[in-house]
């Protein structure tokens, strides 16, 4: 799928920016106004050998990634001799996903172990039984959770034979997918380069974030070799150049890496404490800039890096939602509800209300603020009187209620309270969706005219680097918005309808250790 205008007007410097998503890989071509010039995507399979178990192919990754730079390229008129009009390349990624690759030829060692993936859980429940939490959560600001990466590359290094030994030979290279992609850009086994930035790193459970580098009592504790780790760098730098015979046909500086969701922070341009936005995708992403100091989260919430620039280092509170437009997939792949995503909107606004039924999609568990891996997805409220539409509306409100815990959360953490909501994501062209979130919100919901705000984030990181941008205050100045949400909802309908969704909660928490009943 391709879309957008081709930038053969003007002859200005274009930033390219790479997102490496869930589902598929994307190329933006942006502009210096920040408008999208060029734009290529590709989807990538969803592998589940076993259940609880999501992979990818990351050698079919490179593959996409590849094609959808060539095809950006050809879209903007843009061949080997033009290709210097690119400033600079930016990389943004799903974040936990994680890959081991042989540092000699390339090839994977395993599948990619996808941020979903659940089968580390006794590994996790070992850890926790071991009274380690609190150290890896003082360290990370994260907990111990299947989400992270450490115990996926743990797994791949004592599950599949010689691994665990090459990698103590310096042999093995581990990174996300930032990682992996940037590696290939710059040249792959003939000297590629092998960094992450710190926004990704502070991901993976290995990375102290106080002294931003990686942890030795971390790495014992995951058992994790410190030389299979990549580099740890700011978020906007100058890693490498892309190789002249590779996808752009010449030699790109590659400068800017982060994790998409503090990518949409940027391209959000959330800069200022306080500043929060909500990216709606396969699951639920909310992020509040909270300063250039880490908050500690009382309510469940993650510290992490939001993003490390030459002069400034951000710090962010998130709350992950595991399962939101996935929820969508649900009802179209294997419920038949709908045909496609977009028809959501239309079944939802043909009820009023959903009926009296709530819809809590835990089908990974619970992410922020609960961390219950043994949640599992129920629907409770069911009469004879619901229909498709009463299900298609409650799994639109699902979505909104969880972002509205992980905001309370974000509340009594951070002592801010939030005026609006900046949105981005696919899911964000809902426009009942979105009307839904203000409603059971009761703050403003903002949606910027770029709705591509991780690939601009990327784009935005880059192009600081490269020049092509001067500050942080150029691209607030930028910005604009396509729409605002206000809510409608009274609020007794707010707190009424949140009661029964905190119920709904409690029972599908713990269920999959539930003792059987009589």
């Amino acid at each position: 799928m391709t879309r957008s205008t081709p930038s053969a007007e003007g002859s200005g410097p274009l930033v390219a920016a790479i997102d490496q998503g869930t589902t598929g890989t994307r190329c933006i071509l942006f502009d210096a106004a920040g408008r999208q010039r060029a734009s290529a995507y590709e989807e990538h399979a969803q592998l589940t050998p076993h259940p609880g178990w999501v992979e990818h192919d990351p050698e079919e990754i490179w593959q996409k990634t590849d094609r959808v730079i060539r095809r950006a390229m050809a879209q903007a008129g843009l061949t080997a001799g033009a290709a210097g009009r690119i400033a600079a390349v930016g990389v943004t990624n799903q974040r936990e996903t994680s890959v081991l690759w042989d540092r000699r030829t390339g090839r994977p060692l395993y599948r990619a172990i996808v941020w979903q993936d659940t089968r580390t859980r006794d590994a996790c429940r070992a850890l926790i039984d071991r009274g380690l939490e609190p150290s890896v959560r003082a360290r990370t600001g994260l907990p111990v959770a299947t989400y992270f990466s450490a115990l996926k590359a743990a797994w791949i290094l004592d599950h599949v034979p010689g691994v665990r030994a090459h990698a103590e030979q310096g042999d093995v290279c581990f990174g996300t997918m930032d990682s992996w992609v940037i590696w290939w850009l710059t040249g792959g086994p003939a000297g590629g380069v092998h960094v992450t930035d710190a926004t990704n790193a502070s991901r993976t459970l290995l990375m102290n974030l106080q002294t931003r580098a990686w942890d030795d009592e971390l790495l014992g504790i995951f058992r994790i070799p410190r030389a299979i780790l990549p580099e740890i760098r700011l978020s906007s730098d100058e890693y490498g150049a892309t190789v002249p015979d590779g996808p752009f046909g010449a030699a790109v500086p590659v400068c800017a890496d982060l994790g998409d969701q503090q990518a949409a922070l940027v391209g959000q341009t959330c800069y200022r404490p306080g500043d929060a936005k909500n990216t709606y995708g396969t699951g639920c992403f909310l992020l509040e800039h909270t300063g250039d100091r880490p908050v500690p989260s009382r309510s469940g919430l993650l510290t992490t890096i939001a993003y490390a620039l030459p002069r400034q280092t951000a710090f962010a509170l998130e709350g992950s939602i595991a399962v939101a437009g996935a929820a969508v997939q649900w009802l179209r792949d294997n419920l038949g509800l709908i045909a496609t995503a977009a028809e959501t909107e239309s079944v939802a606004a043909s009820v009023e209300d959903a009926g009296g039924i709530y819809f809590v999609p835990a089908f990974s568990g619970l992410f922020a603020p609960h961390w219950d891996m043994d949640a599992r997805g129920v629907i409770v409220g069911l009469t004879r009187y619901v229909t498709r539409a009463h299900l298609v509306r409650a799994t639109l409100e699902a979505i909104c209620y969880q972002t509205r815990e992980v905001l309370e959360a974000m509340e009594r953490d951070a002592g801010i309270h939030l005026s609006a909501l900046r949105v981005d994501g696919g899911a964000s062209r809902n426009e009942l969706l979105m009307q839904l979130q203000a409603d059971i919100l009761g703050v403003p919901v903002i949606r910027p005219t770029v709705s591509e705000t991780t690939a601009l984030g990327a784009a935005y990181a880059a192009g600081l680097s490269a020049g092509v941008w001067e500050s942080l205050e150029s691209l607030r100045e930028q910005w604009q918005v396509e729409r605002t949400f206000e809510p409608a909802w009274s609020a007794d309908r707010r707190d009424a309808g949140y009661a029964g969704w905190r119920r709904a909660v409690e029972r599908a928490r713990g269920w999959a250790t539930a003792p059987p009943t009589a």
